[in-house]
């Protein structure tokens, strides 16, 4: 089974100390969010093909990422790089600081081990379609050698993204499908120009503009790469039109306190500050709820 850490928080910038107890456990346990029953996920050598880690601050992992690759276990990481403004993004570390991460990756694992993922997308008006045109040509020039992939989306308005970025007054905008398709046109050349494909993840409504292809988060074959050996796994999405391969994910929402306003996982920030400063690092679960105990 390939684990996912996490989509839903971000283990390695805030909950890597766990991640290792519970590595040197050979297990974690989880909650059911919608129905409160609590299971066990196996997370031993002979249970788990692989990880696929999450992040928008790689550098306290960094360390962990070693003993991972010494107890014999793939990974890839997926690492949001935006440079997105702090009204948004509050708390993650510089662009810069982030690609020496991604260098220090290639050149520990090699370019596979890393997704550069400029994602998602927000336009304001302050952050029109030319601003991240400018950005992601900056971004993919510091990140040339150092990945393949740079996947990329376009914020979902989901209504509790939708009301977070009202209430912190960001006059955002969905734009239309044809200046999304545009966009993405430009930033794919960009990409080429730099050595990467620009893999669109889980917007199939998009899907065919030239020099884009659909993108794998949870990549089998790229784990496979990096890795020296098959590991295998049926396709097995979370949504419609996602081509991830097969996963477990030992997170949970609403625990991230990066406070990044577009959170899809953070309904409120001041409720994951609150679990993420009760977590217990030696505990089973991420976070303990009262129905966990």
């Amino acid at each position: 089974m390939i684990i996912s850490a996490s989509y839903k928080t971000d283990i390695p910038a805030f909950y890597g100390r766990w991640f290792l107890n519970r590595l040197e456990a050979g297990h974690c346990r989880m909650v059911n969010p919608y129905g409160g029953q609590t299971y066990r996920i196996g997370l031993s050598r002979a249970e788990v093909d692989g990880f696929v880690f999450w992040t928008k601050n790689l550098g306290p992992f960094l360390p962990a990422l070693e003993e991972v690759s010494e107890r014999g276990f793939a990974f890839v990481v997926q690492y949001s790089i935006t440079g997105l403004p702090t009204a948004l993004e509050r708390s993650v570390p510089d662009a810069e600081r982030a690609v020496e991460h991604m260098a220090r990756l290639r050149d520990r694992w090699g370019p596979r081990a890393a997704v550069w993922r400029y994602d998602p997308i927000v336009t304001a008006d302050a952050i029109p379609p030319s601003w991240h045109r400018e950005t992601f040509a900056r971004l993919a020039g510091r990140m040339r050698g150092l990945t393949d992939e740079a996947v990329v989306s376009f914020l979902q308005p989901y209504r509790k993204t939708a009301r977070n970025l009202d209430a912190a007054g960001v006059p955002w905008r969905d734009p239309d499908p044809e200046e999304k398709r545009a966009l993405l046109a430009d930033l794919a050349g960009i990409a080429a120009d730099h050595g990467m494909t620009l893999t669109l993840c889980t917007q199939p409504e998009l899907a065919g503009v030239p020099g884009t292809a659909p993108a794998r988060c949870v990549d089998a074959q790229r784990l496979s790469d990096v890795a020296g050996r098959p590991v295998a796994a049926r396709e097995k999405g979370n949504r419609p039109g996602c081509l991830c391969a097969e996963s477990r994910d030992i997170g949970d929402y609403d625990t991230c306190p990066h406070g990044c306003v577009y959170c899809y996982a953070v309904a409120n920030r001041a409720t994951a500050q609150r679990r993420f400063a009760a977590h217990d690092p030696t505990g089973e679960f991420l976070f303990t709820r009262e129905r966990a105990g």
